[in-house]
């Protein structure tokens, strides 16, 4: 079974930059406090950390 993260939207894209909304779609969120259960991979890990201040890890599964 892969490892996956559940991630949550805590802050709002309005008055951020597009490239940030953009990691928001590509992450699954779109409105504030959703939650999102994805794979643990690179790719997500670096899309959360470019914005940490959007979004945080709930819970790591594995």
């Amino acid at each position: 079974m892969a490892k996956t993260i559940v991630v949550k939207q805590i802050g709002s894209p309005i008055r951020r930059p597009a490239v940030q909304r953009q990691i928001l779609i590509g992450l699954g969120l779109n409105k504030m406090h959703k939650t999102r259960e994805l794979e643990d991979t690179p790719a997500i890990r670096g899309m959360v950390a470019k914005i940490p201040h959007l979004v945080e890890i709930v819970e790591e599964r594995g």
